[in-house]
């Protein structure tokens, strides 16, 4: 994945992530403690949001199988 957007907002003792895929619009959401550093809640969450693009790319594919296309 070339390029993730990242948003942090500190809610008191957690922070809420929001990683984005520029290419397709997919979001994900997790919440990390406060005292972890930035990098490795960043790190969580993308690859929670390569975890979403894996799983759609895979039921893409089963979709396409299923009605006979082949890519």
């Amino acid at each position: 994945m070339p390029e993730v957007l990242f948003e942090m907002r500190y809610l008191g003792n957690v922070v809420r992530v929001t990683a984005i895929d520029p290419a397709t619009g997919t979001e994900v959401i997790t919440v990390g403690d406060a005292g972890r550093t930035p990098e490795a809640l960043k790190r969580v969450a993308a690859r929670k949001l390569l975890y979403v693009l894996k799983r759609r790319a895979d039921e893409r594919a089963k979709k396409d199988k299923e009605r006979g296309e082949t890519a």
